[in-house]
């Protein structure tokens, strides 16, 4: 019996050490060849090496002097082990009562009638780095108040990092929030 399932049991090992060990160790080997910070993560880090996030997870940012991310349902917030939606359906009452409070947050905050849907709602996996240009420039006053420039000091960091569609009709133009407070920190450093 046992010659009879001899190679079966060869070829579940060979298939095992080729698609279980090799296949992936050379996807690896070859992603970390072609790109490299994109298969470390996309690490961001600061002028002493220290890694201060990924341009691919969102952060949440509080202070006034920056830009402020898209809500988060992912834990405690941009959490990526707990990364999900919040489950809530539009009709939601909860749902609905966090997005008015959200919005009129925003609304006392900037004056704008008309705010972003990005603002108040979460991404799919709670972790998305991005934020519309709409989003960011409503946020532009706030950002350079608290700093202490011009608007339109704000704006040109914004629209520098602002990022077209993938291959010019794949997605939405959008803002990294990392990315754009790094640039806001770089020109325009905090008084010590």
């Amino acid at each position: 019996m046992f010659s009879q399932l001899r190679p079966a049991i060869v070829m579940i090992a060979l298939f095992t050490l080729l698609l279980g060990v090799a296949y992936p160790l050379g996807v690896t080997g070859i992603a970390q060849l072609a790109f490299p910070a994109q298969a470390d993560g996309s690490l961001i880090r600061d002028a002493n090496g220290q890694v201060v996030g990924s341009a691919l997870i969102g952060q949440p940012f509080a202070e006034a002097r920056y830009l402020h991310p898209r809500p988060s349902a992912a834990g405690d917030g941009y959490d990526a082990s707990a990364s999900s939606g919040s489950n809530l359906g539009p009709l939601n009452a909860d749902l609905a009562a966090r997005i008015r409070t959200d919005a009129d947050a925003i609304r006392a905050d900037t004056g704008a009638a008309v705010i972003p849907a990005d603002a108040v709602t979460t991404s799919a996996s709670g972790l998305d780095p991005h934020i519309s240009p709409a989003y960011a420039r409503l946020q532009a006053a706030r950002v350079a108040q608290a700093r202490g420039i011009d608007v339109a000091a704000v704006q040109q960091v914004i629209d520098a990092n602002t990022e077209g569609s993938l291959l010019g009709f794949i997605g939405q133009p959008r803002v990294n929030v990392l990315l754009t407070n790094r640039a806001l920190d770089a020109r325009f450093p905090a008084a010590t």
